[in-house]
C-alpha cells in the first residue's frame, strides 16, 4: 500500500467540519475522507463535495451528529448514507459496506469495519482512495496512486464482474476517462463496456440522461464519445444518434474553443442526433430531460442556418442562447465570427407600434390592424431592428397603403 500525506486544501477547513469530524471518531481507523476529495486534491482540482466513509453504522451516525448539535438528514440510509448539514455546508457520510447481490441496478449491501473490502465494492481504482483528516494519510488499496499519476481509468478487479453490478458505470468510465484519463486506454476495460452495453436498457432513463449530462457537460468529452460510438455504447438507449455525431461534436467543441464560448448542454445534445426535430423530441422524451430542454432543441432545430443577415431575427424569435447555439452548430465557418459578434451585448428590441396608434394613424379598427402589425414587424425585422423613429415612418407608410388599398377595392 502506497504511503503519502494529503495535500492541505481551502476544502479542509471548513467551519463546523474539525466538529463534524470529532463526532464521528470510531474505533476502527475512522472517519476518513473518500472519493472524489481525494482524488482532485491530490490533482490540485477544486474540490466541491466531501464525501466522508466511517466504520459506524447508520443509526450511531445519526445519534452521534446530534449529539454534537449537527442536523442528520437519513438521505440513503438503507445503504448506509447520512448526510450532514453543518454550517451551511453538506457531507455524505457513509458506512464501510460489502456487497451481498447486486443485479445490475442496485446492490444489496451489508455493514462492515474492514476499509478494503468497503474499497473493493467501488468502481476505479482512483476512486478509492482514502484519507486520514488528522494526519492526512493517504490509504490506497488497489494502486489507484499509480493510475491517478500516469492518468489510467482502471476498474477494481473484474471489469466484467465491476460492470454486471451496476451497468451504469459503462457511462461512469466514459465520463471520468473523459476528465482524467489521458494514458494508455485499458482495453478490457473497453471491451467489458462494449459487452455490457445491453444492460443499459435495464436502468432508469433518468439514470442514464443525468449520466449522459455529466459526460457532455466535460470541458472536451469528445474522445470519450467517439469511443462509446465506436463500441455501440449508444445502441440500446439512443438510436437517433447521427451518423456524423463524433464530426460534429468536435467541430462544436472545437468552435467553443476558438471562440471562447462557454459549453450549451443543447447544443451538445443536439450535435450528437440527427437535424429532426420528431426525432430530437423522441430523445426528450425517452431520457425524461425537462420541459426547457426539450423545447429548446425545437426552437434550435427550427431556426434557420445562422447567417450575419439572419442571426439576430433568430434570437428575436426564440432568445440569445438559443441564436448562439445555432451558429455553433449550424453556420458555416466563414460566417461564425461575424454571427456571434452580432449577438454580442445586443438585447432583444421590443416593436413599439402597438395597434392603437394604428388607429390614432386613421386605419379602422378590425382584423386589418392585427395584419398591419404583422407587416410592420417583419419589415422591422428584415431593417435590422431600427429605432422607434423608423418603426413610427414604417407605422405611417403601411398605414397608408393599407388605407389606400381599402380605397382601390372599393
Amino acid at each position: 500500500m502506497t504511503q503519502l500525506r494529503l495535500p492541505d486544501a481551502a476544502w479542509q477547513h471548513a467551519d463546523g467540519l474539525k466538529k463534524l469530524l470529532a463526532a464521528l471518531d470510531d474505533a476502527h481507523g475512522g472517519p476518513r475522507y473518500v472519493g472524489g476529495a481525494v482524488r482532485d486534491t491530490l490533482l490540485g482540482l477544486p474540490v466541491s463535495d466531501v464525501d466522508i466513509a466511517t466504520a459506524l453504522l447508520p443509526n450511531e451516525v445519526i445519534n452521534r451528529l446530534e449529539a454534537y448539535g449537527i442536523k442528520a438528514i437519513p438521505t440513503g440510509i438503507e445503504h448506509g448514507t447520512v448526510t450532514a448539514a453543518v454550517a451551511g455546508k453538506n457531507y455524505e457520510i457513509t458506512t464501510l459496506r460489502r456487497d451481498v447481490a447486486t443485479d445490475g441496478r442496485r446492490a444489496t449491501v451489508a455493514f462492515a469495519t474492514d476499509w478494503q473490502e468497503d474499497a473493493a465494492r467501488r468502481d476505479f481504482t482512483i476512486n478509492a482512495l482514502y484519507a486520514d483528516p488528522e494526519s492526512g494519510e493517504v490509504f490506497d488499496y488497489f494502486d489507484g496512486l499509480s493510475d491517478l499519476e500516469a492518468r489510467r481509468l482502471r476498474f477494481i478487479g473484474d471489469a466484467h464482474r465491476r460492470i454486471a453490478e451496476d451497468f451504469l458505470r459503462i457511462l461512469r468510465y466514459f465520463r471520468f476517462l473523459a476528465r482524467f484519463g489521458g494514458g494508455q486506454i485499458d482495453a478490457d476495460a473497453i471491451q467489458a463496456c462494449a459487452d455490457g452495453a445491453h444492460g443499459l436498457t435495464a436502468l432508469s432513463r433518468e439514470r442514464i440522461a443525468q449520466e449522459l449530462t455529466r459526460i457532455l457537460t466535460l470541458k472536451n468529452p469528445v474522445a470519450s464519445v467517439d469511443l462509446m460510438i465506436r463500441n455501440g455504447i449508444f445502441t440500446p438507449f439512443l438510436p437517433e444518434l447521427s451518423a456524423s455525431a463524433a464530426v460534429d461534436l468536435l467541430r462544436l467543441v472545437e468552435r467553443e474553443a476558438q471562440f471562447s464560448q462557454p459549453a450549451s448542454l443543447p447544443a451538445r445534445f443536439l450535435a450528437l442526433l440527427t437535424r429532426d426535430i420528431v426525432a430530437a423530441d423522441k430523445v426528450a422524451a425517452r431520457l425524461k430531460l425537462s420541459n426547457k430542454m426539450r423545447e429548446g432543441f425545437g426552437h434550435r432545430l427550427r431556426a434557420s442556418v445562422p447567417t450575419p443577415f439572419n442571426v439576430r431575427a433568430i434570437a428575436y424569435r426564440a432568445d440569445i442562447d438559443t441564436a448562439r447555439d445555432a451558429v455553433m452548430l449550424y453556420a458555416v465557418d466563414a460566417d461564425v465570427p461575424e454571427c456571434l459578434a452580432r449577438l454580442e451585448r445586443w438585447d432583444i428590441p421590443t416593436l413599439s407600434i402597438k395597434g392603437g396608434e394604428l388607429i390614432a394613424i386613421g386605419m379602422p379598427a378590425g382584423p386589418l390592424v392585427a395584419k398591419t402589425l404583422q407587416a410592420i414587424e417583419a419589415t422591422w425585422i428584415q431593417e435590422d431592428f431600427p429605432d422607434a423613429a423608423r418603426q413610427r415612418e414604417l407605422a405611417i407608410e403601411m398605414v397608408n397603403a393599407a388605407l389606400a388599398g381599402l380605397i382601390q377595392s372599393n
